[in-house]
């Protein structure tokens, strides 16, 4: 598992993107984590699944309602990452209204996850592999801080968490 002063792993994600930008057609756009991670402050939280009840209600809205205050404490990108489809993170960033405020990340095949050593298996639950509920701070592309959650908890990888953070 990543931990403390580790470098984020390389790993290609996807993000929809609904508006054709600079080097971003519209549609999924792959990207590698680590390389885009480079240069920046990024508050990464990740969730086990999109639409879920937890995940929709509480820690998601947290980081977008919390995103112009976690941007003036120094992180320049707020990521949303989730082992879903580009297709699903896109329709689901469009419902709680995160454009312009949090990019919601697609690990699809969770390599990214699997590489981060933080998946959580829900096959039982019909939901396969998924990822773990965890948020981190990574500075230049190295965790300086890693929030893990306990299975089915809700207490340390929210937004004021983050915010903590940065701050300090």
């Amino acid at each position: 598992m990543l931990k403390i002063g580790d470098k984020l792993p390389s790993a290609t994600v996807q993000e929809y993107v609904e508006v054709e930008g600079n080097g971003c057609s519209i549609g999924p756009n792959g990207f590698d984590a680590a390389a885009a991670a480079a240069g920046k402050t990024i508050a990464i939280f990740a969730l086990p699944g999109a639409f879920t009840p937890t995940c929709s209600a509480q820690h998601a809205p947290g980081y977008i309602q919390q995103a112009d205050a976690l941007k003036a404490a120094g992180a320049d990108e707020i990521w949303c990452v989730s082992v879903n489809d580009a297709f699903v993170m896109g329709a689901w960033a469009r419902e709680l209204g995160a454009a312009g405020k949090v990019r919601f990340i697609a690990d699809g095949s969770a390599d990214f996850t699997r590489a981060a050593g933080l998946t959580l298996d829900l096959q039982a639950r019909g939901m396969g592999l998924r990822s773990q509920r965890y948020s981190m701070l990574v500075v230049d592309g190295v965790v300086k801080t890693i929030n893990v959650e306990a299975p089915g908890k809700f207490e340390v990888s929210g937004a004021d968490t983050m915010l903590a953070q940065l701050k300090a």
